[in-house]
């Protein structure tokens, strides 16, 4: 008997048959994430009931030596749950289900495998909202939402998943189960560990459980959609309107290219506005209509805004998001090389033209496209990869924009994460110091390098 096969008749006896599935008993879906890089059929998938099933075989698997990635919805946009061959799959999809929802403290707390969407409904049906929201809610798990340090939308007002975890249950490489659940905002008793593996893609901990901030639920929300004349145009607006009329629940800008492909691709393909302005703004705000219609005059009279839409109904609000949500059919309609990136947010104007500037010089005819959450710093840039000579340059191109990105001070990762795909270009935005310490931290959690081996560090 191999040592892959002793440790599977290990997990099996712990865990139950039912619980480990190995060959064509797991699902394609468990090969790859959203990017579908090297997918590949790990040797085996985990499918742990509880806590204590989850540290059971992290037990087993750290005895042996054999290496675990940890999964979730496998939406990610990084590679960051990609498994090997060699890899057992330690899937939180049964860990699912909402524990409580504490309503004099603000919290819910939730088992780490169950669905974003369904969080979000049920803390709206007590009344509250959970403020964290992107494209994947209805297949993303809450764990993998902490785990990647998940942005969305709503980032500008509310923050990112680190700012509304309270407390968080880990079970460690080696089985030990680490009670980091906590209600309370004030808690300053001696490390914050918790923070160590929000963010960490599952390479010092698997999480189990969470509690979760909840926020008020807003009043109605206006939409607008904006034209602007140039990039600190779009800075000052947003400036003002967090004077004037409170920061916004969301603040997408979209570059003129962007603007124009959103809408080409609508059932109507109408433009809600001419499509000549260099830059476009959708916002949402819950202030009051007089207030944000005064705000917007003003901003009109200082040339900040040179033309604006208001929906006025919930069926416009929603054409004026497809336009925003056009990324959706990117892997449809492109062959998309996406990037997640982050700039001091009075650069990003500055980074948007010398990265087009350089991709002209180096491809003539490249097709890239620009749009993000600036409020929040966050740029998204997709090269569409039909554009540029056969066999795509993808190392070329990722080289090329992360090193801008390093030149003017910026994350090579907003929002998605390191994983697979951006270890290589990690230097860019973390010194060599830094480096070292996160995997000082990694060898004193994992001193056998058991979780998820290969993402983030290497």
């Amino acid at each position: 008997m191999s040592d892959l096969e002793h440790t599977l008749a290990r997990l099996r006896e712990a865990l139950g048959d039912a619980q480990v599935l190995t060959g064509e008993a797991i699902s394609p879906r468990h090969f790859s994430d959203w990017t579908r890089h090297a997918p590949a059929c790990p040797a085996a998938l985990i499918l742990p009931l509880d806590t204590h099933q989850v540290a059971t075989a992290l037990r087993i698997c750290n005895a042996a030596g054999q290496s675990i990635v940890p999964q979730g919805g496998m939406t990610g946009l990084a590679g960051g749950a990609v498994p090997r061959a060699q890899d057992i799959a330690l899937s939180l999809e049964r860990l699912c289900g909402i524990e409580e929802i504490d309503l004099a403290s603000a919290t819910v707390t939730v088992k780490a495998g169950t669905l974003l969407q369904d969080v979000q409904q049920a803390v709206a049906d007590a009344g509250y909202l959970f403020p964290l929201d992107l494209g994947a809610r209805g297949s993303c798990q809450i764990g993998g939402n902490i785990a990647t340090n998940a942005g969305g939308n709503a980032v500008i007002r509310y923050g990112m998943t680190r700012d509304l975890v309270l407390g968080l249950e880990v079970v460690l490489a080696d089985g030990r189960v680490l009670n980091l659940m906590n209600k309370m905002i004030k808690n300053n008793c001696g490390y914050d560990l918790k923070q160590c593996f929000i963010g960490s893609e599952g390479t010092l901990g698997v999480i189990t459980r969470a509690v979760l901030r909840l926020a008020p639920q807003p009043g109605p929300t206006t939409t607008l959609l904006c034209a602007l004349p140039d990039y600190p145009s779009a800075v000052g607006f947003l400036r003002r309107l967090q004077r004037s009329a409170g920061t916004p629940q969301a603040y997408e800008l979209m570059w003129q290219d962007f603007f124009r492909m959103g809408v080409s691709w609508l059932d109507n393909p109408v433009a809600p506005m001419p499509d000549h302005h260099p830059l476009y703004v959708l916002l949402e705000s819950s202030a009051s209509s007089e207030m944000l219609e005064q705000t917007l005059q003003n901003a009109m009279d200082a040339g900040e805004v040179v033309d604006a839409v208001i929906a006025g109904s919930q069926s416009q609000a929603r054409n004026l998001w497809k336009i925003r949500e056009a990324t959706a059919e990117f892997p449809v309609r492109l062959a998309p090389l996406n990037f997640d990136i982050s700039l001091p947010i009075g650069q990003i104007g500055e980074f948007a033209d010398l990265c087009r500037r350089r991709l002209d010089q180096r491809w003539p005819g490249n097709h890239s496209l620009y749009f993000g959450h600036i409020g929040d710093s966050n740029l998204h840039l997709t090269v569409d990869l039909n554009s540029l000579p056969q066999p795509s340059p993808v190392f070329e191109v990722e080289d090329l924009v992360y090193r801008a990105v390093g030149e003017l001070g910026g994350a090579v990762s907003a929002e998605h994460g390191i994983g697979l795909l951006k270890r290589e270009f990690l230097h860019h935005s973390v010194s060599h110091e830094a480096l070292e310490v996160m995997a000082q931290l990694k060898r004193s959690f994992d001193p056998n390098g058991i979780l998820n081996s290969g993402k983030i560090l290497g």
